[in-house]
């Protein structure tokens, strides 16, 4: 039946970030397909991932690891492997979006954030397949992109470039690894009610000028991340690979 098809019990997912926003969304709806959880978190510790988990009776664990640093990646894996004995998913969503001007665009603002929104990307990414080939089972890896993946953006270089770059890795790995079963996709979010919107959405008139592009009128949700997120990470999205789907409300038609 096809709903067994979305059935995650008994694997195990990674996401970075998955303590808050739509990290949290994407986590909470692997969960609740059954899947048992590893939460990377840098600053504050995920307790209502874990709470979450807990009702629904799957495993969690919680780790804590900075992917500034790149001596972690490495140990992300080992923890991971250590408690649950394998690794199934991957979810790719930590990133940092700071804003200033090109032409005042600092060296180490753009060093910052290709680190964590490329380059950490890449070689988690390369590190969790690796472990699927040892265990010769395959597996997913979901990739968070931006619609700033299509578009230009404002006061953002290093963080369009770095979404560019995301839809890049995510076609040249699926591109590269299909054939050892590892599924390599991304999704592309719009504009999401978080914390980190939270400055826009209290701007009247930024606020206005957004909902007015959106065609379903409003800004997204964390939760709406949950089904798509879902879809690749499990055996219903065997045949997806290397696509970049807009979770976006029809906001890139525009």
């Amino acid at each position: 039946m096809i709903l067994d098809d979305f059935n995650l019990r008994g694997r195990t997912a990674i996401v970075t970030g998955g303590g808050t926003g739509i990290g949290f969304g994407i986590a909470s709806g692997l969960i609740e397909a059954g899947a048992d959880m590893a939460c990377v978190y840098n600053a504050t510790y995920p307790a209502e991932l874990e709470k979450a988990a807990s009702a629904l009776g799957v495993r969690f664990l919680p780790v804590k690891a900075n992917l500034s640093r790149m001596e972690s990646i490495d140990g992300i894996v080992k923890t991971v492997v250590g408690h649950f004995g394998k690794i199934d998913i991957l979810v790719n969503n930590s990133g940092m979006c700071p804003r200033e001007p090109a032409l005042e665009y600092s060296e180490k603002t753009w060093d910052d954030t290709i680190q964590l929104n490329q380059k950490a990307v890449f070689f988690l990414s390369q590190v969790v397949a690796r472990q699927f080939v040892r265990q010769r089972s395959g597996g997913k890896i979901i990739n968070i992109a931006s619609m700033l993946s299509y578009l230009g953006g404002f006061n953002t270089a290093a963080y369009t470039a770095s979404k560019h770059a995301v839809m890049g890795l995510t076609r040249v790995m699926a591109s590269e690894w299909g054939s050892l079963g590892i599924n390599v996709n991304a999704l592309a979010p719009g504009w999401i009610k978080t914390r980190l919107s939270e400055p826009l959405r209290r701007d009247a008139q930024r606020d206005q000028a957004v909902r007015a592009r959106i065609p379903m009128g409003d800004w997204g949700v964390p939760s709406d991340f949950k089904g798509v997120a879902v879809l690749l990470a499990s055996d219903a999205g065997n045949y997806i690979n290397g696509a970049t789907i807009p979770v976006d409300g029809g906001y890139l038609t525009k």
